[in-house]
């Protein structure tokens, strides 16, 4: 059965002036407009297409990558609102409808939102919704403290930035344990820090093998992991550079590039700061 939402391989089974029409080994066909249409191919050729619904609402397939796929969560910018709902750009030529009611705060046209992808039961269209709660599943974890986990940040709090953990789960970053800038959307790496009996989930930015920096440590340790790991600054640096690029003074920057100094994590040279390459 050809999956609507989801990427398919499908075999090329008859080509026309429309197209392509692929069928699933049931026999199902859906057509692969003829702009989406490989340069080469041959009858019985297998292809990974995309499948949904046009905007005559029949089925139909296409080569272009979408920002989303059912089941899962992303952050897409809103392209329009009117009287339907918020219609997100996904990178497929039929905008992805948020319906008013799957909407947890109305949403306004250029804003970048995190959704959920699902197929409507009833209309067997795909819809996205913000409210997110009810698609996370935080009653069975199978995930240890200090793994590695996918984070997407979607939602600011008085306590920190709630998160989507592996595509599934939701976690807390706490405020007080983040050194970086955090901007709703934003898709990083994170790490299990603690899973609470309730089976709630801390995530820290940082691997838990580190002792936590001291705050200006940290903002420095972040922007040269961004940089790649090298950055041209050092005591001669202006105070004006330093505030601009580290957002702290130049007395915060020395204290700080000492800690990491001394905790053997940066390397000190005449062109700039590097990250040991054991860090």
């Amino acid at each position: 059965m050809i999956a609507l939402g989801k990427y398919n391989t499908l075999i090329i089974d008859r080509d026309t002036r429309v197209g392509l029409f692929l069928a699933d080994p049931e026999g199902e066909e859906i057509l692969l407009p003829v702009k989406y249409r490989p340069e080469t191919f041959e009858i019985g050729d297998a292809l990974e297409v995309f499948c949904y619904l046009d905007h005559e609402e029949r089925p139909v397939a296409t080569t272009l990558t979408p920002g989303i796929t059912r089941d899962s969560f992303a952050a897409l910018r809103v392209a329009e609102v009117n009287d339907y709902g918020a219609f997100l750009e996904w990178g497929l030529e039929k905008h992805l409808l948020v319906p008013f009611r799957e909407q947890a705060t109305p949403l306004r046209k250029g804003q970048t939102c995190v959704v959920y992808c699902y197929l409507d039961p009833k209309s067997s269209r795909l819809v996205a919704s913000t409210r997110l709660d009810r698609f996370l599943d935080n009653r069975d974890v199978r995930l240890e403290p200090l793994q590695e986990v996918a984070i997407l940040v979607y939602r600011e709090t008085n306590l920190g930035y709630e998160v989507v953990v592996n595509n599934r789960h939701k976690g807390l970053v706490y405020r007080d344990q983040v050194f970086r800038d955090l901007q709703i959307g934003d898709s990083l790496m994170g790490y299990v820090q603690k899973i609470r009996e309730d089976q709630k989930l801390d995530i820290s930015l940082e691997p838990m093998g580190h002792r936590k920096l001291e705050p200006a440590a940290a903002r420095i340790y972040e922007e040269l992991k961004r940089a790649g790991g090298k950055l041209p600054f050092h005591d001669g640096s202006s105070p004006e550079d330093i505030q601009a690029r580290f957002k702290m003074s130049k007395k915060l920057f020395k204290k700080g590039i000492g800690i990491l100094y001394r905790e053997r994590r940066i390397e000190l040279g005449p062109d700039g700061i590097s990250l040991r390459k054991t860090h």
